[in-house]
């Protein structure tokens, strides 16, 4: 049996083979009536466009890059997750990418300049540029820039307020009682513009209560990872007044800092309380289980394909 065509949907529906297109390719409103029986024509037919002539006949190649610095972070896997079946709902494939953080390489991306780039959007995290390096971006490639770097451009961003979002996780543990808080990410360089945020939101929560921050408590590291949070979880338990609780610029840094703490016999949360941020799987099912900042990561998958489909013409992805 032959597969249906859009001729044979639109004569089913009783409408014209461009009215079916428009339908299916969301180019131009048609009236609810119009989209039902097309839809239900389709349906009856189980008619599949054809995505790879759709896409040769724009001139596109029916994909769109995901450009991530580590793909052994729980946080962009799980992002992941959320960003290819939308984009598959949206007749793109994904193509997806890790930089570790290679300057060269993410500004080779985002101008679109080297040899076997072909995507036709680009949603991207960056760590190896900095915010001012963003604007450099081709004008012609829809880009939606992931994270805290929003910088002037043509380009959309999708993130979360970092600031206020570290602040309510700091102000949260000092509701508990605690007054000895130390915050563990700090990266205080041009391409550390999340733990930037983070420390913000940090003292201003001690702010709020009218806390002082010791300095000594706000430990920087290289990456947000398992071992860089034990490592500075260790030095801080050295100290003679070690903290009562410390802040985490990330899950797997929380769960470094927790590892460090239970090897030391220190409980938590009796004797230190922990807070993350990400809200990863692996934090739900570790003991204890790590409280943390959720930013929604099904939602910014969304809005990130919603935004670089809008970026290429075609709608809200249809």
């Amino acid at each position: 049996m032959r597969e249906a065509t859009l001729r044979d949907v639109a004569r089913l529906a009783g409408v014209s083979p461009r009215t079916v297109s428009n339908v299916v390719n969301g180019y131009a409103p048609v009236t609810e009536a119009t989209r039902a029986k097309v839809e239900e024509a389709i349906a009856e037919l189980d008619y599949r466009p054809n995505v790879v002539a759709r896409n040769l006949a724009r001139g596109r190649s029916g994909q769109i890059a995901v450009v991530v610095p580590y793909l052994d972070t729980p946080y962009f896997s799980e992002l992941l997750q959320g960003i290819i079946p939308r984009a598959r709902a949206g007749g793109y494939n994904v193509l997806i990418d890790q930089t570790d953080g290679d300057p060269e390489h993410e500004r080779e991306l985002i101008r679109r300049r080297a040899r076997g780039f072909t995507f036709d959007g680009l949603i991207f995290s960056p760590l190896g540029l900095a915010q001012r390096d963003l604007g450099d971006a081709d004008p012609t490639l829809p880009l939606v820039v992931l994270g805290e770097r929003s910088a002037a451009g043509s380009f959309d961003h999708v993130g979360i307020d970092d600031v206020a979002a570290s602040r309510e996780a700091t102000a949260h543990l000092i509701s508990l009682g605690r007054r000895r808080i130390a915050a563990i990410g700090d990266q205080p360089y041009p391409t550390g513009e999340a733990a930037q945020l983070r420390t913000t939101g940090f003292r201003q929560a001690h702010l709020d209560a009218a806390l002082e921050v010791d300095e000594a408590l706000v430990i920087g590291t290289p990456r947000f990872n398992r071992a860089d949070g034990a490592g500075a979880m260790r030095r801080l338990l050295n100290r003679s007044d070690p903290p009562d609780a410390v802040f985490c610029y990330s899950d797997l840094v929380a769960l470094g800092a927790l590892h460090a703490a239970l090897e030391r016999g220190v409980r938590v949360p009796e004797d230190v309380a922990l807070i993350g941020y990400d809200d990863i799987e692996e934090g739900r099912y570790s003991n204890p289980t790590i409280s943390t900042v959720s930013p929604d990561k099904e939602a910014i998958a969304v809005t990130a394909v919603e935004r670089v489909l809008l970026g290429m013409g075609l709608g809200r992805g249809t």
